[in-house]
């Protein structure tokens, strides 16, 4: 093997018996040179998409024929109320007041207070005429293309437990999350971004890093976090641009240190955490041209702008479609509205004006989503999966709030191979518990993988003993709402 000068000079700085964290010190101006050093510390939030054979983010196939190539995951941390939006109970008019033996549960904590009616109206919109909240008018003119499931529940009525459960199939923050399953089973397709993004405006759901970490997974299968407040293309990412070197310079160095990584790293056969730091290091040179121009949505027509609205969380979804666009196989979009990180939870006191205000915030962005997803022929390839972690119960909090529902919820997907137009299970005439075609947070899981070609019982892990899995020992395919 022949070396330049320059790398031979690099070669005589060491010697065999050095350590890691030796050679990392004497060669740290590398690290500086290609930019996102940090990421290598933080176990690689951001994966490399190299193609070639020993690429951990390789296209995979599926198991078999997937309906969905890629997911759009629209999150509401903090709970929105399910009878405020989608799950339409004239009955809580009826019997306001009223505390009858359905509602009473003991894990609903706002003691025994009565029935609350919904303060908005509802109405019936598409061909379906499904019931839509006021508070979505925009989302209400898409529902033949929704699919809503009225039967969701889930485990625990505490928000961080609760968005553990969504994101990661556990209470604990300690599995990895559905973006870092399908990244680690179908691979990306993308050269030079990663295989799975979360972005939220201001603040990040609560759990942070777990949600969209790859936890005991090969680093390279975690997504990569972005704030979309600032919304400057070459800012949404700290340190991306080198001053310094021009691109050239900066792919010398990178494949120097990269070829002294891999040295090391055969010496050591397997090291999952060196591995991932190679895998970052590429990608963050990769990201220094590929992240600005995806980020700048002025580049975008002024009617698709129109489109989406000026809001934070509909330039959110806007980016999502042109990462989705690109390759990404998973993109979560978190919604915040000034640092609150359980943006929903102000149903604790105020139903009508924070969730009047939440959903003016997205409405039109998730609404346009859809429409540029079918109009460019995305849709049917790209599952786009809206709900929180719980709902809320029928019955009040205080004078105008209502409390945590873990028992009965609602979570609406569209595209990627499931049933337009239609609405799957249903809470009783309260809309305070599952009770017909129930589906708990593993059989969404299920079925999210399914539409993605994966079997989610054969997409597995081995770990501590034992083999993991998203879904961990539960979870059956909702398959009544497949296409």
């Amino acid at each position: 093997m022949k070396f330049s000068d320059h790398e031979l000079a690099v070669r005589r700085m060491m010697r065999a018996p050095k350590t890691r964290r030796e050679m990392l010190k004497q060669l740290g101006a590398g690290f500086g040179t290609i930019g996102l050093a940090g990421l290598v510390a933080d176990k690689s939030p951001f994966a490399s998409t190299l193609h070639g054979a020993n690429s951990p983010l390789a296209p995979k196939a599926p198991h078999f024929a997937p309906k969905a190539k890629r997911i759009i995951q629209l999150f509401m941390p903090g709970g929105p109320s399910q009878v405020d939006t989608f799950d339409h109970k004239p009955a809580l008019k009826e019997h306001a007041g009223k505390r009858p033996s359905l509602v009473d549960r003991k894990t609903l904590r706002s003691t025994k207070n009565g029935l609350m009616p919904s303060p908005f109206g509802f109405k019936q919109y598409g061909q379906t005429g499904k019931w839509v909240s006021d508070i979505f008018p925009e989302v209400g003119k898409m529902v033949d293309e929704i699919c809503f499931i009225h039967s969701m529940h889930t485990d625990i009525p505490e928000h961080a437990g609760a968005i553990m459960m969504m994101n990661v199939g556990h209470i604990q923050p300690n599995r990895p999350s559905l973006g870092s399953w399908l990244a680690y089973g179908l691979g990306c397709d993308s050269d030079n971004l990663p295989g799975f993004v979360a972005m939220s405006p201001r603040a990040q759901p609560r759990g942070k890093l777990a949600n969209w970490g790859s936890s005991f997974l090969p680093g390279a299968y975690a997504g990569s976090y972005v704030n979309i407040n600032s919304m400057k293309p070459d800012a949404v990412i700290a340190d991306l641009k080198n001053a310094n070197l021009n691109r050239n310079e900066q792919r010398k160095q990178a494949d120097l240190l990269s070829k002294l990584n891999r040295e090391f790293l055969a010496r050591r056969e397997k090291d999952a955490q060196i591995e991932a730091g190679i895998e970052a290091m590429e990608m963050a040179f990769r990201m220094q041209f590929s992240v600005p121009d995806v980020f700048d949505i002025s580049k975008e027509s002024k009617a698709t702008q129109a489109l989406y609205g000026d809001s934070e969380y509909a330039k959110g979804c806007l980016i999502a479609r042109r990462l989705v666009e690109r390759g990404v196989r998973t993109v979560q979009l978190s919604h915040s509205i000034d640092g609150y990180d359980i943006a929903w939870d102000t149903g604790h006191g105020d139903i009508k004006g924070g969730h009047a205000r939440l959903a003016k915030a997205c409405d039109q962005g998730i609404s346009a989503l859809l429409k540029d997803l079918k109009t460019r022929g995305l849709l049917d390839e790209t599952l786009v999966v809206w709900g929180g972690e719980f709902g809320r119960a029928p019955t009040s909090e205080g004078k105008n709030g209502r409390d945590h529902d873990h028992y009965g919820f609602t979570v609406w997907m569209a595209g990627g191979g499931v049933k337009p137009g239609y609405s799957y299970g249903a809470t009783d005439i309260f809309g305070c518990s599952a009770i017909e075609n129930r589906v708990h947070v593993h059989d969404l899981h299920a079925t999210i993988l399914n539409q993605m070609g994966l079997d989610h019982e054969k997409l597995t892990y081995r770990y501590s003993g034992r083999d993991y899995r998203l879904t961990d020992v539960h979870g059956k395919v909702v398959k009544d709402i497949i296409a």
